[in-house]
């Protein structure tokens, strides 16, 4: 979750922030790669050994230390989970290494307390001690490998530590150990951090809970002595099968590689996006293959040449790269056009020099290239860095690779497919929508234009001093709704149609019209404060309208009888070297929550108060539009302060 290809902002430190990241199909589809890689890599030397009773006891630790870190208010509790589920990873790679004899050793010293001097002796190193290391090589935070290598340390030793070592020696040792055992009672009465021997006795029954639930959910028998470790060596597994036909069982095991490949497949499928695939495939590609250095180029529209311009999180070499598909350029182009996996080791012919770039830029010894082709169509390539040992350990396994090249196009093809049909129907429905809108823009000019022609008449009726300002501002506004409604099949154009205004002006006017209806008949105050003389300002008149509106509408609806709306104008504003004028609007109403305010920043409704968040979203992007400045204060049970900071014209003050 924290590799360049999916950070964003700050680095992720959690489990369950890493999930959200990820997201559940991607992390579908790295669960499926680890569970084929499983099937189709079996280490013989791992028979006879109970991973089952491994695992329970590490997730039990893990649970454990998770428990232990809450109760202690230690800051990161994931990271104690995390270093309490690898605390024995040191096992494994030893079991991996020497095999029988360490196996026996292991259940022999199950409950001797001399474990790490007798594991000395016997292989020159203990499993903490590989572990700290193993985890020293993954790049992880060093605390965590210690708190792995110093898990099986003395009382007095640990109590010299950092707080993440002493929880996990604790969560093994309660695991482990008797609850009388003197040792637990010296860890927690001297650890430097506070927790009581009760409390951790409660936390150790619900991580054992946990443990067998999540046992439960994921299928696994848990052992008989859970919570304990196993004492005596399981049942020996079933003697191979005879050797069959050669031929056999090369069929058997490419139709096995197929079948296995078969659930990757269904989980690209459903993937939302190209780019999702792409970052799929080269987790698969690592966990399935051990690729860890994979580039992609993608075929252009043309079907003619190999460009990697449409994928991310790639070297600038294949940014940058354009090829032929000739198979003479490059061995990625001959890949595709010979349609079979082709490495750089499979010919002695000297290398064109585009392959040996393509070599240094992903720092590998040589090139793997598989082609990403359907039946009627190139989708692309992947090419993978490739060392000496790889090539040989991937000699068997041509097949398979072949077979996930075409599992990636297939995918790649799908989603590019599903991808062209969003936006076909995106612009069928824009049609359908910007003809409804003509229509709803037509019909309703009719009945504006009407309105219009009948308070010209009015207008000529009444006499001179008899209300013709308000019929004036009434047609202004009648106007402006006209604007809006025509507007609906085009994206709204203040900023090109800015015009010398005295914001003074507009306001008063404003007031006039909406005033009595706004505020004064649901008993609301209002306050103004504005200079003797207009203030001139550059702005799209019906764009400050509408945000003028929109905010007074949002105060009135939040506001109860006996409130206060207060208006103000501020001239000569200095902010950045810049000349503005302020509008400020305070109001002591109930106040505006953190995500109604984010409205202001962001062009959607929000969930809560949504048609007052769509108002603020209006405000915000028309602001945007006509370079206003936003600054919102608000308090819950206080009140609210929105200043606008709106460009002043600096051709003088309008009369």
């Amino acid at each position: 979750a924290n590799s360049p290809a999916l950070r964003r902002g700050r680095e992720l430190k959690d489990i369950d922030t890493c999930l959200i990241a990820l997201g559940t199909r991607l992390i579908r589809s790295l669960a499926t790669c680890l569970a084929v890689e499983r099937l189709f890599e079996r280490d013989t030397r791992l028979e006879g050994v109970d991973i089952a009773d491994f695992w329970m006891h590490s997730l039990l630790v893990g649970e454990l230390a998770r428990g232990i870190a809450d109760s202690a208010a230690y800051p990161a509790p994931d990271e104690a989970y995390l270093a309490g589920l690898l605390h024995n990873i040191g096992e494994l790679v030893m079991l991996n290494a020497i095999g029988e004899p360490y196996r026996r050793f292991l259940l022999n010293s199950a409950d001797n307390p001399r474990l790490l001097g007798e594991e000395t002796q016997l292989f020159a190193t203990t499993h903490a001690e590989v572990g700290g290391w193993l985890i020293d090589r993954w790049g992880l935070d060093s605390v965590l490998g210690d708190s792995v290598a110093f898990h099986h340390a003395a009382p007095a030793q640990i109590l010299t530590a950092t707080a993440l070592p002493q929880i996990i020696w604790l969560a093994q040792a309660l695991v482990t150990l008797p609850d009388d055992t003197p040792d637990v009672g010296l860890v927690i009465n001297g650890a430097s951090f506070t927790v009581r021997k009760a409390d951790l006795l409660t936390v150790r029954e619900q991580a054992i809970e946990r443990t067998r639930q999540i046992a439960e959910a994921l299928g696994m028998v848990l052992p008989e002595t859970f919570p304990k470790r196993r004492t005596t060596l399981p049942a020996q597994p079933p003697a191979p099968p005879v050797p069959g036909n050669p031929t056999e069982d090369e069929l058997t095991a490419l139709m096995g590689g197929m079948a296995l490949l078969q659930p990757l497949q269904q989980d690209l499928f459903q993937l939302g996006s190209d780019k999702e695939v792409l970052l799929a495939l080269q987790e698969s590609a690592r966990i399935l293959f051990e690729l860890s250095k994979v580039a992609i180029l993608l075929a252009n529209d043309a079907g003619d040449a190999l460009s990697g311009e449409r994928v991310g999180g790639q070297p600038d070499l294949f940014r940058q790269l354009s090829i032929p598909l000739l198979a003479s350029r490059s061995l990625a182009a001959a890949a595709v056009v010979q349609r079979q996996v082709r490495t750089t080791f499979d010919s002695q012919q000297p290398l064109p020099l585009l392959d040996l770039q393509l070599a240094r830029a992903l720092s590998a010894e040589g090139l793997l290239c598989i082609p990403m082709l359907t039946r009627s169509r190139v989708i692309g390539v992947m090419i993978c860095g490739l060392s000496t040992r790889q090539h040989g350990r991937l000699q068997k396994r041509i097949p398979w690779l072949a077979n996930f090249g075409k599992i990636a196009a297939i995918s790649l093809d799908a989603a590019q497919e599903a991808e062209r049909h969003r936006q076909q129907v995106a612009v069928e429905l824009t049609q359908q929508f910007t003809t409804q809108a003509r229509q709803i823009a037509h019909e309703a000019g009719n009945p504006l234009g009407i309105i219009k022609s009948y308070l010209k008449i009015l207008e000529r009726k009444l006499p001179e001093d008899g209300g013709r300002q308000e019929l004036a501002v009434l047609t202004e506004e009648i106007d402006r709704v006209a604007n809006i409604v025509g507007h609906m099949t085009q994206t709204l154009k203040g900023a090109t149609t800015g015009r010398d205004l005295d914001l003074v002006g507009v306001l008063n006017d404003f007031l006039m019209l909406y005033a009595d209806t706004l505020f004064k008949t649901r008993g609301i105050r209002v306050e103004t404060l504005f200079p003797a003389s207009g203030v001139a300002i550059r702005i799209n008149r019906d764009n400050l309208k509408q945000i003028v509106l929109n905010l007074w509408k949002n105060a009135s609806e939040a506001l109860t009888g006996g409130k206060t709306v207060k208006i103000a104008v501020s001239d000569n504003i200095i902010h950045d070297g810049a000349n503005y004028v302020q509008l400020r609007i305070d109001d002591n109403g109930p106040g505006m929550t953190e995500e109604v305010i984010q409205a202001l920043y962001r062009p959607k409704a929000t969930p809560e108060g949504a048609r007052r968040g769509l108002g603020l979203s209006i405000v915000g992007s028309l602001a945007r539009q006509e370079g206003i400045l936003i600054t919102c204060r608000s308090q819950l049970g206080v009140g609210t302060s929105i200043a606008l900071l709106i460009p002043r014209h600096d051709g003088g003050n309008a009369g």
